[in-house]
This record gives structure tokens, sequence and C-alpha cells, in this order.
């Protein structure tokens, strides 16, 4: 890997993203792509403090390594709002550049967990799915339960995923809703051949924020990033508690001809 140079305001810059290696300035611009989703080359070049022209030949280097691809517009997600003009080239993370910072024991994983399919069944990868899953939540609930109502319980659970290593973004897309997007997963791989573990995973958001919650698309499935969709207002939060009062209600008196 060759070092990044700036040298006064000539914006000399060397950089090499190697398909064996993602390190030094190409790592960090890489880094910003996966916790920040679709970006610009502009954007990025404000987050690192480096000029354009540097992040743009970064850029380069990542695309032309198979790391980063670029598009008009955002290939998922929440579409963000964009300016007058031509639109500027939103950069992504491919799959090969998410996998450069996780994924280094997925072989492991994968042999374990087809063994306890082997002598368990499916029901078997469930339940260690959901126990893994409740041992997250449980680290997850005394951050997550201070929220006062939904949208804030939400960001606390974006707030807790980023402080557990995961590079992860909540976004209110209307009135109706947040999309929790996951930019990285250190199980993506292993969750290809067993999406119990995200189906399990759902389940513990759901609890966490109090409503039902669905997986819109999952890095396992080839899409470009992790969405849960939360509703705002949970399911029959605004009805009327039903009476418990069993006391059957007073007949009407029949009408009598005049």
């Amino acid at each position: 890997m060759l070092p990044h140079e700036e040298i006064g305001h000539n914006e000399v810059v060397k950089s090499d993203a190697s398909p064996r290696a993602l390190t030094g300035a190409p790592a960090r611009v890489a880094r910003v792509l996966l916790e920040s989703g679709p970006t610009t080359a502009s954007s990025l070049a404000v987050s690192l403090g480096l000029t354009g022209t540097a992040v743009r030949r970064h850029l380069d280097s990542l695309v032309e390594a198979g790391f980063a691809e670029a598009s008009e517009t955002a290939p998922f997600g929440p579409t963000k709002p964009r300016g007058r003009g031509r639109p500027a080239k939103l950069f992504t993370l491919t799959a090969a550049g998410r996998s450069a910072f996780d994924q280094a024991y997925d072989d492991l994983a994968i042999a374990a967990l087809r063994h306890i399919a082997e002598v368990g069944g499916d029901q078997a990868v469930m339940e260690f799915a959901r126990g893994r899953a409740s041992e997250m939540e449980r680290r997850y609930r005394s951050l997550v339960e201070q929220g006062a109502d939904i949208s804030q319980r939400a960001q606390l659970l974006n707030q807790a995923l980023r402080d557990d290593g995961f590079a992860s973004t909540a976004d209110i897309t209307s009135e109706l809703g947040i999309q929790l997007c996951q930019h990285n997963c250190p199980i993506a791989h292993v969750a290809e051949e067993f999406p119990q573990l995200c189906d399990a995973e759902t389940e513990a958001f759901g609890r966490l924020v109090g409503t039902h919650v669905a997986r819109l698309a999952t890095l396992s499935h080839g899409d470009g990033l992790c969405t849960t969709h939360i509703p705002l207002h949970a399911m029959n939060q605004d009805r009327p508690t039903e009476s418990t009062d069993s006391t059957p209600p007073a007949p009407v008196a029949e009408r009598t001809s005049a």
C-alpha cells in the first residue's frame, strides 16, 4: 500500500486499494462509506478533512479494486434531499468492500451451525439464533428503554448498535416510520445459509422498541444493507382499553303504542 500524500496545494495523491488489502487512506474513505451509506465525493472530503482531488483519487482506486461503485441515484436506503443542477455521483461500498471490515470467522460459524442443524434440525438453529438475539437484547435494554416513545427508542437502539461496532443509521422516512439501516454485519455471510439469525434479531428489535417491525432488506440476501422498518405508532396503541366490567348493559325499555 503506497502512502497517501498531499504536498502543499499541488494535491499530489498516491493511493492503492489492493483487492487483498484495505488499509491507509482508502480504508478511511471506505469506513465513511460503510458508516454513512451512499455519499458524494464532496461530502467525503468534508468528513475526512481532505481535498476533493485526494478523495476522488482514493474513490477511483476503490472502484477499480471492486470495493466501491458509483451511481447517480442511491441504490438502496432512504432517499436523501438533493440540490438543484446535475446530480453528483453517489459512491457506495460493494459486498467485497464491506467484507474487508468483518467476516473473519465465517467458516467456523457455518460449520458449527451446520452441525447444530444436523443434530437438532431447523428448530435447534432457531433456538440458537434466539438465544444469541436475547443476549444482544439484554445488553441493549437498559439504554433503549430510556426512550419515552417509539421514535426515541429507535434512535437509542441505533446508538446501541453503533456502540457495539455496527455502522448503522436511523432515518425518519415519513410521519409513519423510521428506517434503521445497518451498513455492515459480522455474520452476513453466515446468515446467507442460516436466515434464522436475521429473523431472531428482527424479533429482538421489535421487543426493544415496543412495536412490530419488518425487515425490508438484508445484506445476507445480497442487498446493499440491512433495513428494518419501525412504525412510529404501535399496533393497537391508540385503541381504548377494553372494559373489564362484566355487568351486562341495562335493557332498553320497549315503547308502548299511544
